[in-house]
């Protein structure tokens, strides 16, 4: 009975979240005690739906980006010819770490003025570390005896890395992939200060007008959408995590 306790949770979240976007309204009793005078329950200055899928599709656009060139880099560096970049390949991918996503936005908006282009850079930059040092440490602990079994087969390395390496680490290629997306889908939310169409606009309404049902709106929705999309690439990471066992 309790394997079937989270799936039932997670079937009601996501029940209960598509309920909310599709028809706020249905909500507002619960969330009218929050709120003063006459002031809104629901937010009213735009669509709930419509600005979850931007801000989701931000976080896409800014995760493939980070993800094509964190597992590129990943690759380079575990090749012989392009080890010695290692030192500089952590430096890069370490920028977004160091930098906060606000100061990258600040600096960003003068060159690319207002919207979502700031954002998608901050994303991007902050995205890659944690795939990147993933799709490393994937690729540098590979069983011996595998990799010694494909060189015996007669592979060549360009067979060798789509056939037997990137299959084996992709279990842990996907863990920082779905550390990134969760830092992404948090983080997006302050491309509304920059005039970005993110979850961000309701909390930041919530925050301009006092009103804590906005406030609360917003943050509930990115955090039922980060349980749920970790939820789901870790069951897909368990997935591949046992078919990478059967060949190991």
């Amino acid at each position: 009975m309790r394997a079937w306790v989270p799936p039932i949770l997670r079937a009601v979240l996501l029940a209960v979240l598509i309920a909310f976007l599709v028809s706020p309204g249905w909500f507002s009793p619960l969330l009218k005690p929050l709120v003063q005078d006459n002031a809104p329950a629901i937010y009213n200055q735009g669509s709930l739906l419509t600005l979850t899928l931007l801000h989701l599709r931000i976080v896409a656009i800014a995760t493939a980006g980070a993800i094509v060139v964190a597992v590129t880099l990943a690759i380079l560096v575990t090749r012989p010819f392009g080890a010695e970049f290692l030192p500089l390949s952590r430096s890069l991918v370490n920028v977004g770490q160091t930098f906060p996503p606000v100061a990258v936005l600040a600096l960003a908006v003068p060159a690319l003025g207002f919207g979502e282009k700031p954002t998608l850079v901050a994303l991007f930059l902050y995205g890659l570390l944690p795939i990147f040092e993933n799709t490393l440490t994937g690729l540098t602990t590979l069983p011996v005896s595998v990799m010694e079994a494909a060189r015996g087969s007669g592979m060549t390395e360009r067979q060798r890395l789509f056939k037997v390496e990137l299959p084996l680490a992709m279990p842990v290629i996907l863990a920082g992939i779905r550390l990134s997306v969760v830092i992404s889908l948090a983080t997006a939310t302050i491309g509304s200060t920059v005039a970005a169409k993110t979850l961000g606009e309701v909390i930041i309404a919530g925050l301009q007008s006092n009103n804590i049902a906005f406030v609360l709106q917003g943050g509930l929705i990115v955090g039922a959408l980060a349980v749920l999309i970790y939820d789901g690439l870790s069951a897909i990471e368990r997935v591949l995590a046992r078919r990478a066992g059967l060949f190991s």
